[in-house]
């Protein structure tokens, strides 16, 4: 059975399907670097769609113009992923990439770095999630150097069109090869949560119950 991503994303969250990865032997699929920043409370949930960041320190000759090429080729559905490797120097993410994300179609972003205009992002309703907040522009101190080709996130290799899901818990990627069979595993054992649930509240031991069924 397929799944949409507006079915994955009401009925599963990032800690089932992290679970769900552990049990086909991906064990890496979280990054281990922690994103405190966000502008909603919202889930993220949707397709890669990467970009590759690096620090500069000289005068930029098309400033912004790959960051550009890629929020204007985002597609509905997509997450754009900034890999920036956790930089300080700038904010390179804020209102107006937001909006033009969200304009065409974009639920939400990723980024592995600094952003700023968070007031406004919030007033728009964009979901963003990043390592913290920076008040410098990013015109001659950072640009994208690539678009669409596999970044790293702390340990995480993220490739595009790979399904991402962020909640309150984290952020976990599932590469597309073994996606189908990571959300049959997680639905499954979210109905087995939800059975396991209902006879612990009725009563039941943990423990009896954990035989019962095999999840906890």
């Amino acid at each position: 059975m397929t799944y949409t991503i507006e079915e994955i994303s009401t009925r599963l969250y990032a800690a089932v399907i992290s679970d769900a990865l552990d049990s086909l032997g991906y064990r890496n699929q979280s990054p281990n670097v922690h994103f405190p920043i966000t502008t909603m409370p919202e889930k993220i949930v949707g397709r890669c769609k990467t970009t590759l960041w690096a620090d500069i320190f000289h005068e930029d000759p098309a400033p912004y113009e790959l960051e550009l090429q890629a929020v204007d080729s985002c597609m509905p559905g997509d997450v754009l992923i900034a890999a920036a490797g956790g930089s300080q120097r700038s904010g390179i993410w804020g209102e107006l990439l937001s909006t033009a994300a969200r304009n065409r179609g974009c639920v939400g972003a990723i980024v592995d770095g600094q952003i700023r205009d968070l007031a406004k992002m919030r007033d728009l309703g964009f979901p963003v999630r990043a390592r913290g907040t920076n008040i410098y522009d990013s015109k001659n101190r950072q640009m994208v150097i690539n678009v669409d080709v596999p970044v790293e996130i702390g340990t995480v290799v993220v490739s595009p069109g790979d399904l991402v899901f962020c909640d309150e818990d984290g952020i976990v990627v599932v590469p597309q090869e073994i996606e189908q069979e990571v959300i049959r595993r997680a639905m499954e054992k979210v109905n087995a949560e939800n059975i396991s649930r209902d006879e612990i509240k009725m009563g039941a031991k943990a423990g009896d119950v954990y035989k019962k069924y095999g999840v906890l």
